[in-house]
């Protein structure tokens, strides 16, 4: 059987965020595009990151509201969750999703092979797929293959039971007891969906605190609301052992003075997430701490290779990926365009949610830059006590120019509101201008607004 071959301009090896977002963007620009995946589009992001947790996520969420239905008025109790059905939203959110991408795709005349790409070379892709083997010849080369969950080397670590986060999101029921090895963003994103569902969670963290780049305060009070959910925490815990137990599983672990054990039902491991650079070893392209290495064009090592997403070794988040896509597909056709990594927000969807972009406090302070400091409480905002969400706050950070140079919010839907103050990092806007903005009334962003006049002395209602 001879093997089939195809000329293409652009090539990109995956259909994650950076990947299919490469793709539709090169296609814009004109160029013949050829995108291998070899599972499903949309990478993990849509599957099983992003889109699926926030689903389940909404469901646990609704639980809350359920249980403060008596401070409205509303007489409603909480007597059972159905799991399944949660679970089959998911499902039919994601497949909605899929459909669309696929959709999205055909329409901008995308050529989609669905097989394994092994790059055996700077312009060739060999893809292995159920009709039989095609080889892919193209001009410009984008990788963009993702990452999986990191699996550590621990004894018992694939004892059943012991799942990842793909595998959490299609647990057949809500287990009474689980315990977390890792508290970094996935780790509590999860944490807070199981415990807002009924389940007794213990997160494990080896290091003596969490979520480090979020800054001093941030993880302090991230904790704090994560405890009131009921959430147990073991911090420098270094894993031993995980055994079959009483209650199913039982794990052993090191406190640095002495060894304790936790019994759960099941165990979630959420240490990190490994990059997936085995489909393109023959390049040889550079890397650094594992990691792809591009410039500020996205190129590779490799004259006509670019990378884009996880395998780049940036902040792990879809919409970061989105850019680095963006601009590997312009840079692969001639343009010049580069992204500002300091403009990348990123977001915790804990209860009530973080939501960070530039510079943190200290950041600002070690690098000497840190001029003044607005700072609301949503216990002032209006909007917030009529939601009944009085939780959190704003941070403003200004340079000697009071330009905003980074920002933060804790609070109800700051995933929502955190795109304002990234737009004022990038543009690099004076907080007197933005304090001059007339905000609608009554809203959340009513709580940005004051943290920018805090910042020049002049809020309105700070007590």
């Amino acid at each position: 059987m001879e093997k089939e071959e195809i000329k293409t301009q652009i090539a990109v090896l995956g259909g994650g965020p950076a990947g299919y977002i490469a793709a539709i963007r090169a296609r814009q620009l004109g160029a013949k595009v050829i995108l291998v995946e070899r599972e499903k589009l949309g990478g993990v992001c849509m599957n099983a990151g992003c889109i699926p947790t926030k689903a389940l996520l909404e469901s646990a969420k609704m639980t809350q509201h359920i249980k403060k239905a008596r401070e409205f008025g509303i007489e409603a109790s909480l007597d059972t969750i159905d799991w399944g059905t949660a679970v089959e939203r998911k499902n039919r959110i994601v497949k909605n999703l899929n459909i669309g991408l696929e959709s999205l795709l055909q329409k901008n005349g995308i050529s989609v092979l669905k097989g394994k790409g092994i790059v055996t070379a700077p312009h060739e892709i060999q893809v292995e797929t159920k009709e039989g083997n095609i080889q892919v010849t193209c001009e410009k080369m984008i990788l963009a293959s993702g990452s999986r969950p990191f699996i550590p080397e621990i004894p018992g670590i694939h004892l059943k039971g012991v799942i990842t986060s793909t595998e959490a999101l299609n647990l057949s029921q809500i287990p009474e007891s689980m315990a977390i090895l890792g508290a970094g963003v996935i780790g509590v994103e999860f944490a807070t969906c199981f415990a807002a569902l009924g389940t007794k969670v213990t997160l494990l963290e080896k290091q003596k605190e969490f979520l480090p780049e979020t800054g001093e305060e941030a993880p302090k009070e991230i904790l704090k609301h994560l405890k009131r959910l009921g959430i147990g925490f073991r911090f420098q815990s270094q894993i031993i052992k995980i055994e079959k137990g009483d209650q199913g599983l039982s794990i052993t672990y090191d406190t640095g003075e002495k060894k304790e054990q936790l019994s759960c039902e099941v165990i979630l491991v959420a240490a990190g997430r490994r990059l997936n650079l085995e489909d393109f070893t023959q390049l040889s392209l550079k890397t650094k701490n594992h990691a792809v290495c591009v410039d500020e064009f996205m190129q590779t090592s490799e004259k006509d290779v670019y990378a884009a997403g996880d395998i780049t070794g940036g902040p792990l988040l879809a919409h970061f990926a989105y850019a680095q896509g963006r601009v590997a597909a312009e840079n692969a056709l001639g343009k010049k365009s580069t992204l500002d990594p300091m403009t990348v927000s990123s977001c915790i969807y804990t209860i009530p949610e973080f939501a960070r972009v530039g510079l943190t406090e200290e950041e600002a302070l070690a690098k000497g830059v840190l001029i003044k400091k607005g700072y609301f409480s949503f216990r002032q905002n209006g909007r917030a006590l009529t939601l009944g969400k009085r939780e959190g706050y704003v941070k403003i950070l200004l340079n000697e120019k009071e330009e905003v140079i980074g920002g933060e919010i804790l609070g109800t839907d700051a995933s929502e509101m955190i795109t304002e103050i990234s737009m004022a990092v990038a543009a690099k806007i004076k907080a007197e201008f933005l304090a001059d903005m007339i905000y609608p009334h009554p809203t959340l962003n009513e709580a940005v607004w004051e943290a920018y006049r805090d910042a020049i002395g002049s809020s309105i209602h700070k007590g």
